[in-house]
């Protein structure tokens, strides 16, 4: 089964939704490093969400969801753009008991804190808006409780999430009441009201097995479900694992330590090693580089100052 994504409509129900199900991308992101069962089960689990969540977004940019200070999961970390690139990873500390819950799987590292945070970001793209971010207590049972008190909280909107993972795909199905301006463009005659149309529509999908969740299309998924509804599936969208680490990334890494302190490491080392976490990526940096970073970043200041301006861009 492709990397796909299809959104859908309950018409007579006032409900949206979408259908994501990631293989090969998934089969990436697990090439990296060898999870433990558990922890690739909610690693699986944060990709699937937040991609559901990336598609909504009704500019360019980037979903981010981050889980930190907590045990024995140190960092979780996955990001979702709205062009349908994914990747992820987590870092951990200690033996992971193959049944860890979730629960076990973030204890706050602080004793005074009496949960973790999951921090939401939404990162629009240049000129497309304002960076902000949302923290949500780590109080449910599952990642999928823990998106269901985010919305909540943040969108106001009845949203729920259906997540599988075995170690060839992980999938989700999200369904999401419709804004009441959705709403009053729908046929007047529907007799139906929203919240009717929430509980039946999240009843009938309470009822997916995870195996149908992981092996079925999303066209007999959906009509298996909701036979009996006015439902619209539209055009798939591809998804793709895609890392946005890149060597003028990596320079300018480099170049934000400082000159002494990168020669200082040259000259312990002989290079400068950088991995990335999400792909795996080696990049090594030489004498060479390190010189013509440095170079380049002088030859920058000398022209922009030129045009009189007296600062850096």
């Amino acid at each position: 089964m492709s990397d796909v994504l299809h959104r859908f409509q309950l018409e007579n129900l006032h409900v949206r939704g979408e259908w994501l199900s990631l293989s090969q991308s998934w089969k990436e992101i697990q090439s990296t490093t060898d999870y433990p069962p558990a922890i690739k089960q909610v690693l699986g689990e944060a990709l699937v969400a937040i991609g559901l969540l990336a598609d909504s977004l009704k500019f360019d940019g980037s979903l981010v969801l981050q889980i930190h200070g907590t045990s024995p999961v140190s960092m979780l970390v996955v990001q979702a753009t709205s062009d349908g690139a994914v990747r992820g990873l987590a870092n951990w500390e200690g033996e992971i008991h193959p049944e860890a819950t979730f629960s076990d799987l973030f204890q706050p590292a602080n004793t005074n804190t009496k949960q973790g945070t999951m921090a939401i970001s939404v990162e629009p793209s240049s000129n497309q808006g304002e960076r902000y971010q949302s923290l949500v207590s780590l109080e449910g049972d599952s990642l999928a409780e823990c998106f269901t008190q985010y919305f909540a909280q943040s969108e106001q909107l009845n949203t729920r999430l259906w997540l599988a993972v075995d170690d060839n795909t992980a999938a989700g199905l999200m369904l999401q009441s419709l804004p009441s301006e959705d709403n009053e463009t729908m046929d007047a005659t529907k007799s139906i009201s929203q919240s009717e149309g929430w509980n039946h529509a999240t009843i009938l999908a309470d009822t997916v097995k995870d195996e149908e969740l992981l092996g079925l299309p999303a066209q007999d998924l959906l009509h298996r479900l909701y036979h009996e509804e006015n439902l619209r599936i539209y055009d798939a969208k591809p998804v793709r694992f895609e890392c946005t680490c890149s060597q003028e990334k990596i320079e300018n890494t480099v170049h934000s330590i400082g000159e002494e302190e990168a020669n200082s490491i040259i000259e312990e080392q002989e290079s400068i090693s950088i991995d990335c976490d999400f792909c795996n990526t080696h990049y090594v940096l030489d004498s060479v580089d390190v010189a013509r970073i440095f170079t380049e970043a002088d030859v920058n200041i000398n022209l922009t100052d030129t045009n009189g301006t007296g600062s850096v861009h």
